[in-house]
């Protein structure tokens, strides 16, 4: 067994609200300056700059791993991550048919960018990321396993668009392994009200919207190898 420390919650330029600086090169760049072993791109509804992403991560010597944070039909949102970026596309284009559709206002939410293997901005998404799509936390699980990846739910402890915010309680018949919290100072009170939380695995990400923001290399997973599927078995508990 290896350690390695993490990021796997990250959001580009390409959800509205990602800084500007959030380009997939910066963040490849940060987390190699920082130290960092394993980070993962998941960006509201879409793993559309993880193309760039990976690309540029294996540059730095960093291992990517493609994602998104998706927000269900309950605005509950979760991370589904996926060890390689042929599925995570695949996942990406389901859940874009489920995205309710409305317009981005940039002036508003924020610019939606789409960047190349060279870092150069290519595109805009048009529609808003961060609507809900119609699919429901209780499907998800199996959604996202049968695109070969994993589910956790997002800084469960947090006070809006969380799981036990939105839904109340952890549904008993929930099927994640690893559930992520922002603030591991709150690990023990969460758990004492959701006896489901005390046999997952818990890990902490920075759910960074600014480089500064992503985490340094102070927590670790441990694994068998350096490799998106053995970070993918870590987080299905096995």
């Amino acid at each position: 067994m290896i350690s390695l420390t993490y990021d796997l919650h990250i959001h580009s330029c390409l959800s509205p609200c990602g800084d500007a600086d959030m380009t997939p090169g910066n963040i490849a760049g940060m987390a190699a300056v920082k130290g960092l072993d394993v980070i993962a791109l998941t960006d509201h509804n879409t793993c559309r700059n993880c193309p760039a992403l990976l690309k540029m991560a294996e540059e730095y010597g960093v291992l990517a791993i493609p994602g998104m944070e998706i927000n269900t039909v309950e605005e509950v949102h979760a991370v589904c991550l996926f060890p390689e970026l042929l599925k995570a596309m695949d996942f990406d284009a389901y859940v874009y048919e489920r995205l309710i559709k409305f317009p981005n206002q940039a002036e508003i939410f924020g610019n939606q960018q789409i960047y190349d293997e060279n870092d150069v901005c290519v595109g805009e998404e048009p529609n808003l990321l961060i609507n809900s799509a119609d699919i429901s936390f209780d499907e998800l699980w199996d959604l996202t396993d049968s695109f070969g990846g994993v589910m956790f739910p997002a800084h469960i402890e947090k006070s809006s668009n969380s799981l036990i915010a939105n839904l109340g309680f952890v549904p008993p018949d929930s099927k994640f392994k690893t559930a992520e919290f922002k603030d591991l100072k709150k690990l023990h009170q969460v758990r004492q009200g959701n006896p489901y939380l005390e046999n997952c695995r818990v890990i902490s990400n920075s759910d960074a919207h600014y480089l500064e923001h992503i985490h340094e290399p102070e927590l670790t997973i441990p694994v068998e190898e350096k490799s998106a599927e053995a970070v993918i078995r870590y987080l299905r508990g096995l």
